[in-house]
């Protein structure tokens, strides 16, 4: 059986927002997250999803540019 974390745990985990995780869960960011009425329930052993705002989401996705 897996252990499960509210949004509220895993934010302080990876250190963002229960809001940022939400929004993560939301758009599929998280493999098996599952929203139980207003709850998000994640699963303790998924790992934080590369924040797609920074220059270095951008470098694994192939994106980035270079500047000067």
């Amino acid at each position: 059986m897996l252990n499960y974390l509210t949004a509220k745990e895993i934010s302080e985990i990876w250190g963002i927002t229960p809001r940022r995780v939400a929004f993560l869960c939301e758009n599929g960011r998280v493999p098996g997250a599952e929203r139980k009425g207003y709850v998000w329930l994640i699963p303790a052993d998924s790992p934080k999803p590369i924040d797609g705002r920074t220059l270095e989401a951008r470098a694994k996705k192939g994106g980035a540019e270079q500047n000067g």
